[in-house]
């Protein structure tokens, strides 16, 4: 059980115990920027959760756009039970009163989802679902110490959500990545980062390629 709470923090950048299963981007955009990020990792670990969106949060910082961890965002209580979609999208639109433009939300969701990715996909962007649906369904793994259990290989997403006024498609970029048996929490939360990192640069979302006399330090 204690290699389980190492949850939704991907990989092993380079090794085989990972690789990157999915990467799927809103094919109507082709640059996104954002000014303001909440960074949401859905877990009931909350050390690890902790770790995980502080060093995010960092590799923001460190190019100048401003981000917030959800432990900083979330009442204590919110995440302790069911939030109702009513209150979910009050929630986002307080995000926006409050100047956030985009949502960084990253779970585990089970190994099965690998053969449903792009249908889950297709479903979403059809259906104009954006956070509140993702964090509805998902919001279990905060309180549910059995999530993880039936799992042996486990399957991270990463998803991107554009929360602008006037957008009426909010999912931006969603990547899903396979984890066996992670065994160090903190290499497996640096790499998990820098992946994001990587992927994001790559896709002009957010981060830009850094400059040869620039680093990540990651």
């Amino acid at each position: 059980m204690k290699k389980l709470l190492l949850f939704f923090l991907l990989g092993l950048i380079g090794c085989s115990s990972t690789e990157m299963v999915e990467n799927w981007k809103n094919p109507d955009i082709v640059i996104f920027d954002a000014n303001k990020v909440l960074i949401v990792g859905i877990s009931n670990n909350r050390k690890a959760r902790a770790n995980f969106e502080t060093k995010l949060q960092k590799q923001f910082e460190a190019r100048n756009i401003e981000a917030v961890r959800s432990l900083d965002v979330f009442d204590v209580n919110f995440t302790d039970s069911r939030r109702t979609e009513k209150e979910l999208n009050n929630f986002e639109q307080s995000l926006l009163d409050k100047d956030f433009d985009a949502i960084l939300l990253t779970k585990i969701v089970g190994s099965e989802s690998r053969q449903s990715f792009m249908k889950s996909i297709n479903d979403l962007y059809n259906s104009n679902e954006g956070f509140s649906e993702d964090y509805r369904k998902h919001q279990s793994i905060y309180y549910e110490d059995e999530y993880y259990e039936t799992y042996t290989v486990y399957n991270a997403e990463t998803s991107l959500y554009c929360i602008c006024v006037g957008k009426e498609r909010s999912l931006i970029w969603r990547g899903s990545v396979d984890i066996l048996d992670p065994d160090n929490v903190d290499k497996t939360i640096k790499d998990y980062v820098r992946l994001i990192v990587v992927a994001m640069e790559e896709q002009d979302l957010i981060f830009r390629k850094p400059n040869n006399n620039e680093g990540t330090d990651l």
